[in-house]
């Protein structure tokens, strides 16, 4: 098959970590991707290093004629058109009756916004809707998209490639200035507040563990200045680490990944974490509570609940042993149920229109 795959976003986040490694799956199952996307965004150039085609494709706001003229003229000769973003799927109307499947990935657990329109877009426009996680689903399914049309189809992560690297853990936490016995608490992704990085840095000042306990969030975004200053007001202080791209690293000086998100679609960043065999801390959001089971991979605790976060996470900080029993829990579920092979062979049967078990 060819597959045009819009994206057009600027930035780095789980959407398209999930983009690059459904790119690099179809072209190892010999299928011909091209992405049309800024160039020089970070999947721009991720796509690039993977030998896929990249087309410049810029994209102002959901009424850009000039960007959706230009993405029209990229779909003749291509099988299905995926659009993995919502900026993406504004552009599908004009990508219409040219013969190629229209497929939309959705990504996050409330409803979209537009009213009619939006209906419109997941109703008619597109002939398939992926959706990442059940609660996904039955959030579409309240918009009045056909139970039909909407395939399920989870995130997936390379679990080997998320095994700790040699020397990993010991190198980045000296880096760090974490001492041996300190029990790192880690949180990845964007500093914005839909994450609950706020509601991390707070319960972890109410945590009374018997061993110390050290914060660390890995990410950039526009909350970095504000939780910069909530960091420090710990002892000891958080640690910012900024934007990483050594995410098995990261994962190998981690004891614990917490996820305290207001909204989540999936989580692709308790995958990893649960790939690399850590416990997860998580709020019973979106499809995280899907991911995370309660006692068996990790720790789930109410949105916006900094006591109940406190204490999970002086639970886990307390006891060794539990931690290593959660992890290994976590990762044997990651290969079973969220491997990239999975989601691959999922969304394959959903641009050929096959059935797919959820």
């Amino acid at each position: 098959m060819r597959v045009l795959h819009v994206d057009p976003e600027r930035g780095w986040g789980g959407g398209e970590v999930q983009v690059a490694a459904l790119l690099d799956a179809l072209a190892r199952r010999g299928h011909c991707s091209t992405l049309a996307a800024p160039l020089g965004s970070p999947l721009a150039k991720v796509a690039e290093g993977l030998g896929i085609r990249v087309v410049p494709l810029a994209v102002a706001n959901a009424l850009d004629v000039v960007a959706a003229g230009r993405l029209r003229r990229l779909v003749p000769g291509h099988d299905v058109v995926h659009f993995h973003t919502a900026r993406a799927h504004a552009l599908a109307p004009a990508c219409r009756g040219l013969g190629a499947r229209l497929i939309v990935t959705r990504r996050m657990d409330y409803r979209p916004r537009g009213g009619p329109y939006a209906r419109w877009l997941y109703t008619r426009v597109v002939d398939a809707v992926i959706a990442i996680s059940e609660r996904i689903r039955d959030t579409l399914r309240t918009l009045g998209v056909p139970a039909e049309r909407i395939r399920l189809v989870p995130s997936g992560v390379d679990a080997d490639r998320l095994l700790p690297p040699p020397g990993a853990r010991e190198a980045l936490r000296a880096g760090w200035g974490i001492g041996a016995r300190e029990v790192v608490v880690l949180a990845m992704g964007a500093l914005v507040r839909r994450k609950g990085h706020d509601l991390l840095l707070a319960a972890a000042s109410r945590c009374e563990p018997r061993v110390p306990l050290r914060v660390v969030l890995c990410g950039e975004g526009p909350e970095r200045s504000r939780l910069a200053r909530q960091a420090a007001a710990l002892q000891p202080p958080a640690i910012l680490a900024g934007f990483r791209q050594d995410v098995a690293a990261c994962l190998a000086a981690a004891d614990i990944v917490a996820m305290p998100s207001r909204h989540e679609g999936l989580g692709v960043a308790a995958l990893e974490a649960m790939a690399a065999a850590k416990p997860v801390v998580a709020a019973r959001v979106g499809g995280l509570a899907e991911v995370v089971r309660h006692g068996e991979t990790g720790l789930v605790v109410p949105p916006d609940d900094v006591d109940a976060l406190a204490g999970a996470l002086t639970s886990l900080v307390a006891d060794g042993t539990l931690r290593e029993r959660l992890g290994s829990a976590g990762r044997s579920r990651v290969v079973a149920r969220y491997s990239v092979s999975r989601m691959a062979a999922g969304t394959i049967a959903c641009y050929q229109g096959r059935p797919w078990p959820d």
